[in-house]
This record gives C-alpha cells, structure tokens and sequence, in this order.
C-alpha cells in the first residue's frame, strides 16, 4: 500500500489560512480517490474533502467554499487549502488513499484555529 505523508498544520487565528500536503510514496495516478479526515478532540472522525481518480470532488458541508482539495500527480501530492478557518476546524486532519486493496492514511497534522 502507498505510503502518506503529511505536513502544513499548525497555529492559526480565526480567519487564517492553512494549505495542508499529502506526499504519497509512489504515483497517485491510478489511486482511486485520496482525500482528507479530520477528528476533532473527544469527537468522531469525519470526512473533509476527497478528490476521485477522474478529478472530481466532494466536500463536507461544513467546510464548502472555505476548503478546496487539489492534487498534483507530477509530484504525487495532493493538497488542501483552507481558508476563513473557524475554532471548529480545530482537529487532527488524516490523508487517505484509497485502493481495491484498501485504505491507507497518514500520521495526520495538528491543525488548531485560535485567537
């Protein structure tokens, strides 16, 4: 299974912006949709946004037209771009892969919106 790497969260203020990244091991390209988790503290994991194998995408409503999922397949990455963040964005946000042979996910980044 591939690999996943993620990177961008940190620290921001409500307002703020965050561009999070997802290095897969090898190719997205044929990946069947990759996309982005995120659990809350004390709360279920939910899902952000995903981007599908043709290029199309879905978000959670909650994060429509603040959050865009994009993908780079050059460099095996996807991203996601949040914007206007809210204190209820604060999570652990978690990259998915999804294969026939199965899910694979990262390690996830801290992602924090406070004043």
């Amino acid at each position: 299974q591939v690999q996943l790497v993620e990177s961008g969260g940190g620290l921001v203020q409500p307002g703020g912006s965050l561009r999070l990244s997802c290095a897969a091991s090898r190719s997205i390209m044929n990946i069947n949709s990759m996309g982005w988790y995120r659990q809350p503290p004390g709360k279920q994991r939910e899902l952000v946004a995903e981007i599908t194998g043709g290029g199309s995408t879905n978000y959670a409503d909650s994060v429509k037209g603040r959050f865009t999922i994009s993908r780079d397949i050059a460099k095996n990455t996807v991203y996601l771009q949040m914007n206007n963040l809210k204190p209820e964005d604060t999570a652990v946000y978690y990259c998915y892969a999804q294969e026939v042979v199965g899910q694979s996910r990262g390690q996830g980044t801290q992602v924090t919106v406070s004043s």
